[in-house]
């Protein structure tokens, strides 16, 4: 036990950061959160008026005795943290993680191995380029990070959407972010890889060929936090109750399936609605669509060579194909609570590849030994000293009895003369801990010459990005194709472009020839890396149908539109998970008696971005509308589903859209749509429509 307090010693009061005692008598209160329904200062003292300053008669100067006006503009100025380097922007949210019990001959950590075992998690996504600022829809690699506060102390899973990362050694970290992010002498472009420095950097730096093509494909611009994938990146060793060990990467499956905006969309987002992810998540759980992800490991022998069929298990620039080695599950993950405060939980938020627990140790990925010593490094001066883990966000939820000391914002009131191990004078206490309950490394013999250098096996740094393109669909080929003309076109310097051809040409040939035709430059010679057969898993667009949990779908209507036909609609796609939102030309609400619909959306602040399916109400306004045209137009164009019953479906002609066209459904009235439209809805967008709607084919319609 820890030593007490002595007779002659006493401390403060047990109370919170607001004066509350922790054991609230009201026991709806968290103590953390304001108390008492009176405007304070800082010290408690009340405070009857905050908007005038204390002067010398009503039209004299400020004087400076005035204490409340001191401290309220001197916490302002101070409210700002540094944002982090990396993964600035970003949400969060409250969840709970479940063991299957499957990881028990795997692990002895309780929080993967134990049946049934809850395990409370934070989980923050974030984007990695752009400022706190930035918009949301950006082509980007997104943070999938979570905190498990487990019975044997915080385990943090550091991750992100995309198996893989662009560089194979964390020495080059700085390099990759400096080159990346905007230019220093103009900040510009922000959030973006669409520039000179970031193409110069992986044209000659080709082990980030196999990233940096996950993110000119679909997966660089996701549709919902709720619809990526997450991926440990590393491989981590696994110790079992007998000490056995084995290697493992982890994945997160979403139960909505991976999907993607279209290019289109993400420009329209990160200028309409730059908090679109944010947003996304937020009202999911809100609704009680709460986003769900299976937990799986790939499982590898933990031999000498530490790889597979020729694939380097430490190289995270490298995948193993879920065809090779299947993907384990071992838990579930509900994300079913929003933070209270943004700044509290999700700013200060701080995660550690090296915050592991018993059952769970690291291998020898230089990237993951680099990044290590980095998180831990950054929260010193992100959060201002060594005392961040006692953030309520960051607090374990077990005891802690650590010998560590004093520093910046100390929270903590050790008891006892001694912080240090062994003693006599405090009874010895902390005692060390039982081998058996204790983290205790599993003995592996190292050895090697000290050498700047890696592993001859890291220098393939093109048949796995080949492999990749080659499993993708037709249309993400296209996307990609796109995406690389695009940036690529924002780059200034011919001799990077002709570089990064260069490089293409060793994923696929086709690839190569595209991108250098839009371009305008020739293409190189050279030849396909030989690669792996194609892996179905890495392809996003498979005809496979998923729930519409969190779905929105527009209603467009108006005052004369069948109102009754909404509810029908309302009532079958919310039963199913979805939600519904009427547009209508005004605000408030359509319809009379007790038949009557609120208007959520109007013709001025609805936006297609908003929404994954639309649907068209019969007696909508024929008026041609160009808010409302353009939105319909849109929608079409990104390849949404499309319904309309009664005289809706002239709505739809007058705008240029084709009733006929391949996920436009029509019939007599709103029951005659809804099954068919969440049956189309669950494919996420109508890809028989792709070619009708490229823009180099068929014009916008007038």
């Amino acid at each position: 036990m820890p030593p007490v307090r002595k007779p002659d010693q006493s401390a403060p009061a047990q109370v919170s950061a607001t004066g509350a005692p922790f054991v609230a008598a009201d026991g709806d209160r968290d103590p953390r959160a304001q108390s008492g329904d009176v405007l304070t200062s800082p010290q408690g003292v009340r405070i009857p008026d905050t908007d005038h300053s204390l002067k010398a008669g009503r039209r004299g100067p400020i004087l400076l005795e005035d204490f409340h006006l001191r401290e309220k503009i001197s916490h302002f100025d101070h409210e700002r943290i540094p944002e982090r380097a990396v993964h600035a922007r970003g949400a969060g949210a409250h969840g709970v993680f479940t063991a299957y019990g499957t990881a028990g001959d795997l692990t002895r950590a309780s929080v993967l191995a134990e049946k049934g075992l809850e395990t409370p998690v934070f989980v923050r996504f974030s984007t990695v380029l752009g400022s706190r600022g930035s918009a949301d829809s950006v082509r980007d690699t997104r943070g999938f990070a979570v905190k498990f506060y487990t019975q044997e102390g915080n385990w943090d899973l550091v991750g992100n959407n995309m198996p893989v990362f662009f560089i194979q050694e964390a020495i080059k970290f700085p390099d990759l972010v400096h080159a990346a992010k905007p230019s220093p002498n103009r900040e510009i472009p922000q959030a973006q890889s669409a520039h000179d420095s970031f193409w110069d950097f992986v044209s000659q730096h080709t082990e980030a060929t196999h990233h940096t093509l996950w993110n000119m494909s679909d997966r660089g611009i996701p549709r919902s936090y709720r619809m990526m994938e997450g991926f440990g990146v590393h491989s981590f060793r696994l110790v079992n109750a007998a000490g056995e060990t084995v290697l493992v990467q982890f994945k997160w499956t979403p139960k909505l399936g991976v999907h993607s905006l279209t290019w289109e969309e993400a420009q329209i987002a990160a200028g309409v609605d730059p908090d679109f992810h944010r947003r996304d998540l937020a009202d999911a759980i809100e609704a009680g669509a709460f986003p769900e992800w299976e937990l799986g490991v790939q499982v590898f022998e933990d031999n000498e060579e530490q790889t597979f069929q020729g694939i380097d298990l430490l190289d995270s620039t490298k995948i193993v194909p879920e065809e090779l080695v299947p993907v384990q599950p071992i838990g579930r993950l509900v994300l079913n609570a929003n933070p209270t405060n943004f700044f509290a939980e999700t700013e200060q938020v701080a995660f550690n590849t090296a915050h592991v627990v018993p059952g769970i140790e690291f291998s020898n990925d230089p990237l993951l030994q680099g990044r290590n010593f980095s998180y831990q490094d950054t929260q010193l001066t992100r959060l201002g000293g060594p005392n961040w883990t006692q953030l309520p966000v960051n607090r374990p939820q077990v005891s802690v009895n650590d010998n560590h000391r004093d520093g910046f914002m100390q929270q903590g009131i050790p008891t006892g003369e001694t912080g240090y191990h062994p003693n006599t004078i405090d009874e010895g206490s902390p005692l060390p801990a039982d081998e058996t309950q204790g983290y205790v490394n599993v003995p592996r013999p190292v050895s090697g010459e000290v050498v700047r250098g890696v592993a001859a096996s890291f220098d393939d740094h093109f048949s796995q990005p080949a492999m990749f393109y080659a499993s993708l669909s037709e249309v993400e080929k296209t996307h990609t194709i796109e995406a690389y003309t695009f940036e690529l076109g924002k780059v200034y310097e011919q001799a990077i472009k002709e570089r990064v051809l260069g490089v293409l040409v060793n994923i696929d040939a086709d690839l190569a020839a595209q991108v250098a035709e839009g371009l305008g430059l020739p293409v190189p010679e050279g030849a396909t890396a030989e690669h792996l057969a194609p892996s179905p898993a890495l392809a996003q667009v498979t005809g496979e149908s998923f729930p519409a949990d969190g779905r929105q779908v527009g209603v467009v209507a108006g005052p004369d539109a069948d109102v009754a036909g909404i509810a029908t609609l309302r009532a079958s796609l919310e039963a199913a998970g979805a939600q519904v939102k009427v547009i209508a030309p005004r605000g408030g609400v359509i319809g009379t008696g007790a038949s009557t619909e609120v208007v959520e959306r109007t013709n001025v602040t609805a936006r297609s971005i908003e929404f994954d399916a639309i649907v068209v109400a019969g007696g909508a306004p024929k008026d041609g509308d160009i808010k409302a045209v353009v939105l319909l137009q849109e929608a079409f164009r990104q390849l949404k589903p499309f319904a309309a019953w009664g005289d809706g479906a002239d709505v739809l002609t007058a705008a240029g859209i084709d009733t006929g066209s391949p996920g436009v459904l029509t019939g007599a009235d709103a029951k005659d749509v809804a099954a068919d439209l969440l049956s189309a809805m669950g494919l996420h967008r109508v890809w028989e429509r792709a070619d009708l709607v490229t823009a180099s084919a068929v014009p916008p319609a007038a």
